[in-house]
């Protein structure tokens, strides 16, 4: 009996992949990390004719060159994980893009099926595909199909079935170079084919070898259980023929460029024989758009409108949620009251259980989940609809000439819903270099933790005079712009980095920017829901939970006549000052370092000399408590700015550590900020007062 057949699923980003794999595998699958690797992949299974398929979702990659960690383990698991058989997911309004792709697929292996997607958009453009022709040319099946509305999916397992099964090796195309670099190819492949013995194919292998790459070449050992490197005979043919090469100018990098140069004419020349266009003008529409959500003169206005929506959306939905989980989750907390005045326990037990741990806990929850669950989904609308490739367009010139990557506009973006999430987004970024600078700069935008306090400052000190829709507008624009504050920070700071302890010049990337797709919405609530919101807040509620505890004790525990909260704020309380805070905000600050939305709850406690985070009825009873204890329109800008621009939380430190596996980085991404705080705060305030403002 045949055990589990395995399926690798490839292909570039944004072609469906993932809904191909969503589609067969249900709601039989999981997630994990690729060993080693902080990668995440998927895996699921489905049953056709009695045989059960395991289903590897590989990450979405345009080439299998490994210029990055996703390209890396697709290639490394194409090559190397022994699939039964290889599925590449193309895009069909784009073929010969997604060729390249296709291509390199079928030089490792002939088991391979290539699954043309988005028949139906392809169709509305005015474009048909010759399949038969095009499987002629490459010499493996082909499957046009529709994964979204499930049509060509009953083909595509029958496919995949027929060439796992039958172990069918089709005749796929040879895909020849330079007439030089095949008669190298071959002469290398005498001397290596004895030495590998079939196991893997010998033509790719040596290919490989002439190109030198090493992480590919380490992979091809550690699979063989044999360093290829150290094989005299072997070694000895290749510095000989890469001599040859080279007196006949072929170095390495003209190498490279030859192979690949010659799989993109290789594209190009297919899709021109199979591919044809009803409409010249197929894609005027997108292009239509894309003059002004691109162009130099509206793109980023456009953008920034964009942004002001997002989160007059984000705040004017968000008061209702947030109010009604508060007020459940406080009318739980004094039924915990009355369980623990039931059970007779010691008072101390319930103080530090209820009103340290699951207060916290509460504030954390009611604070942070409405306006991530509004967020979020609203931000993967515009992923799926294609307009975040479109946002990085439009920042790459600035991040060029901060010597950072344009895919860190991305990353940012991220961490407007939670900056752990905008670190791990890093990983789209190749250049370990420009990853660095990303990680350690995602805090200069604020995440949902600290929307609440910029939010309740802007609606106490500034927009007090306004009332009804146009208040959340207003609010809504001077919001906008203090993030447009963080991101030109991002953008100095950057360049700071990368002249300094990050020294390097700015790589380059291939920046695709996808046909605009309607949405789909289940994969939208679930995507923003599940993987991100709910992910996110379980990261925060695991390091909200002792913060609570620390609190506590701290306002409950005394020396002397204060309590231990207080005697930390008078001793810091004389720098506060230096940069327009207080003692008690400066405090605040520090104990939300696991949650930033216990912050404002911790200042009010500490002014109101509670013993226990409390929330006031209304905002205008907290200006008043705020005025009351010297606050002014200095402190209130002052608060604002370190809220922008300080530590990272937590959650994001413990993520940061994780992606870099560097105590080091650790700290300079914490450091960095920090210092930036409170330099900008120090010079804010001072100016202030030194032309007698306040």
């Amino acid at each position: 009996m045949m055990s589990d057949i395995t399926i690798a699923l490839a292909g570039n980003p944004n072609v469906g992949k993932s809904t191909v794999f969503n589609t067969l595998t249900g709601l039989k699958q999981h997630t994990g990390n690729w060993p080693g690797k902080t990668v995440v992949n998927a895996r699921g299974h489905y049953e056709y004719k009695g045989k059960d398929f395991i289903l590897v979702d590989l990450p979405g990659t345009y080439s299998l060159m490994a210029n990055s960690v996703e390209e890396e383990i697709a290639r490394d698991f194409i090559c190397f994980g022994n699939p039964h058989t290889t599925v590449v997911v193309v895009d069909a309004t784009c073929l010969e893009r997604n060729l390249n792709l296709v291509l390199q697929t079928i030089e490792i292996t002939p088991k391979v099926v290539v699954c043309i997607n988005l028949m139906d958009e392809a169709k509305k453009k005015g474009i048909s595909i010759d399949l038969k022709k095009l499987s002629n040319r490459l010499g493996v099946p082909v499957v046009g199909s529709t994964a979204l509305k499930k049509r060509g999916l009953k083909d595509l397992v029958e496919t995949i079935h027929r060439v796992s099964i039958e172990n069918t090796n089709h005749k796929s195309m040879e895909i020849s170079y330079d007439k030089i670099i095949e008669d190298v190819i071959s002469k290398v492949e005498e001397v290596l084919s004895p030495i590998i013995q079939d196991r893997l194919n010998s033509r790719w292998v040596a290919l490989k070898l002439l190109d030198g790459e090493d992480t590919i070449l380490d992979s091809i050992d550690n699979y063989l259980g044999l360093n290829l490197r150290e094989n005299q005979e072997l070694i000895g043919e290749l510095e000989k023929y890469q001599t040859f090469l080279y007196e006949n100018g072929i170095d390495n990098n003209v190498f490279r460029d030859k192979i690949v140069s010659r799989l993109v004419s290789i594209s190009e020349d297919i899709s021109n024989e199979v591919v044809h266009f009803d409409n010249t003008n197929y894609n005027s529409f997108d292009r239509k758009i894309d003059n002004y959500l691109t162009s130099k003169l509206f793109g980023i206005p456009i953008m920034i409108l964009l942004l002001s929506i997002i989160f007059w959306i984000t705040i004017s939905g968000a008061n209702v949620p947030s109010d009604l989980i508060a007020k459940g989750l406080f009318w739980f907390q004094d039924k915990l009251t009355e369980f623990f005045l039931w059970l007779g326990t010691p008072q101390w037990v319930h103080d530090v259980l209820v009103l340290g741990i699951y207060k916290t806990l509460a504030w954390v929850v009611s604070v942070m989940l409405p306006p991530m669950a509004i967020f979020f989904p609203l931000f993967t609308f515009l992923e799926d609809l294609g307009y975040l490739p479109r946002v990085a367009f439009n920042l790459d010139n600035f991040f060029k000439k901060s010597c950072a990557c344009g895919k860190q506009a991305l990353t940012m973006c991220m961490g407007f819903g939670c900056n752990a999430a905008g670190v791990i987004g890093c990983r789209i970024i190749d250049s370990p270099r420009e990853r660095l600078i990303a990680i350690i700069t995602n805090n200069f935008v604020p995440c949902n933790g600290r929307f609440p306090i910029l939010i309740a400052i802007i609606s106490m000190f500034f927009t007090g005079f306004f009332v009804g829709p146009l208040q959340s507008l207003i609010l809504a624009l001077i919001l906008t712009s203090v993030i447009i504050l963080g991101i030109l920070m991002t953008l100095l700071v950057s360049k700071i980095l990368s002249k300094t302890i990050l020294k390097g010049l700015p790589s380059t990337f291939t920046l695709e920017l996808p046909p605009y797709r309607k949405p789909q919405l289940g994969r939208v609530i679930i995507t923003s829901i599940f993987d991100r919101t709910l992910f996110v807040l379980g990261r925060a509620v695991v390091v909200a939970a002792p913060a609570g505890l620390i609190i506590w004790i701290m306002a409950n525990i005394s020396i002397g006549d204060l309590s231990v909260l207080n005697h930390f704020a008078n001793f810091f309380d004389p720098f506060a000052k230096l940069i327009g805070l207080d003692g008690y905000i400066l405090m605040a600050f520090i104990l939300g370092f696991p949650a930033n939305e216990i912050v404002i709850p911790i200042i009010i406690m500490s002014y109101m000399s509670m013993d226990s985070m409390l929330e006031l009825d209304n905002l205008y009873e907290l200006k008043i408590l705020l005025i009351d204890n010297g606050w002014t329109w200095l402190t209130a800008i002052s608060t604002m700015l370190f809220t922008l621009f300080h530590w990272p939380c937590a959650t994001t430190c413990l993520t940061i550590n994780r992606e870099t596996q560097s105590f080091k980085w650790s700290i300079i991404s914490f450091l960095t900020p920090t210092l930036v705080g409170i330099i900008i705060c120090f010079l804010f305030a001072n100016t202030v007062r030194l032309l007698g403002l306040a």
